[in-house]
C-alpha cells in the first residue's frame, strides 16, 4: 500500500454505544490520498498507535475537562470524556516526539495545547464578549473572518491569509502549550491556530475546515498537506528500512 495511513480520532460512544465520527473528515482525507483508520478512545495504549501510522487527525468534539489544565468548572462545557481526554494527550504527546504529521481540528487544537501544558479558555463570551460569534446560540456552526500570520506554515498551505471558515466553538487557547506559536486570530483576538516550528508538520485549527472541504479548494488543501506531508513521512522510513 502507497498511500499514506492517517489516523483520525473518534468520539466516545453514542446512547446506543456505537463509537462514531462525522464523515466529513473521512472525505476529506480520501480527497487528498489517505487511507483512513480510525482510533476509538479506550486503547490501553494509544501512543503505539503512532508507530503504525504515518499521519495523525485529532477530531472535534466533545470538550476537554478542566481539571486537565487547572481550569474552572462552567455551565457550559460539555460531553466531557475521560477516556477520550486521556487516549488523545497520550496521542498527542506520542506525536511530538517522533515528528507524524499531525492536524487537531477545533477540540484537536485544543487537546495538542493541553498535552504540551497550555491552558483553556473555559467559555469565549466571558473573555471576549460577543462581537464574534463562533457559534450560533443554538449551538450549530457559523462563520467568521480569522486573519493568517504571513509566512506561517499555515498560510502556506492555505495560500491566503484572510479567510472566513466554518466555527462552532466556545473554548479556544488560552495559555500556549510548550513549542506552539499563534499563527491565526478572529477579530477579536480569539487564537484560531497554531503550529510548531520544532516539529515536521504540527498545525491546530480551532475552525472547521472538514465541513467545507468539499467545495472550498482552500478548506481541502488543509487535509491534502496533511497527506502529503504524511506520505514524505512514509516514504522516509521506507528508505531507511530498505538502506
Amino acid at each position: 500500500m502507497n498511500s499514506p495511513l492517517i489516523g483520525i480520532t473518534t468520539y466516545p460512544p453514542d446512547e446506543q454505544d456505537r463509537f462514531h465520527l462525522k464523515a466529513d473528515y473521512v472525505h476529506a482525507v480520501r480527497r487528498a490520498g489517505g487511507v483512513v483508520v480510525l482510533i476509538p478512545p479506550g486503547e490501553p495504549r494509544p501512543e503505539d498507535l503512532v508507530d503504525v501510522i504515518d499521519g495523525l487527525l485529532l477530531a472535534g468534539g466533545g470538550d476537554v475537562d478542566p481539571g486537565l489544565y487547572g481550569g474552572a468548572a462552567h455551565e457550559t462545557i460539555a460531553n466531557v470524556n475521560a477516556e477520550r481526554d486521556a487516549s488523545e494527550i497520550a496521542l498527542a504527546r506520542r506525536v511530538v516526539e517522533t515528528g507524524v504529521p499531525l492536524l487537531g481540528v477545533c477540540r484537536g487544537a485544543q487537546i495538542l495545547n493541553v498535552a504540551l501544558g497550555g491552558t483553556l479558555v473555559e467559555h469565549l463570551p466571558d473573555v471576549v464578549g460577543d462581537s464574534v460569534p463562533h457559534r450560533t446560540p443554538d449551538r450549530q456552526p457559523t462563520r467568521h473572518p480569522v486573519s493568517v500570520e504571513q509566512g506561517s506554515r499555515l498560510a502556506g498551505v492555505l495560500g491566503a491569509t484572510e479567510i472566513n471558515p466554518t466555527s462552532l466553538h466556545h473554548q479556544a487557547i488560552r495559555r500556549l502549550g510548550s513549542s506552539l506559536r499563534v499563527v491565526a486570530r478572529a477579530p477579536d483576538g480569539t487564537i484560531e491556530a497554531v503550529e510548531s516550528s520544532e516539529h515536521p508538520w504540527l498545525i491546530g485549527i480551532q475552525f472547521h475546515c472538514e465541513i467545507r472541504s468539499g467545495v472550498d479548494p482552500t478548506e481541502q488543501r488543509v487535509f491534502d498537506e496533511l497527506v502529503r506531508a504524511a506520505a514524505r513521512r512514509k516514504a522516509s522510513r521506507t528508505r531507511e528500512r530498505e538502506a
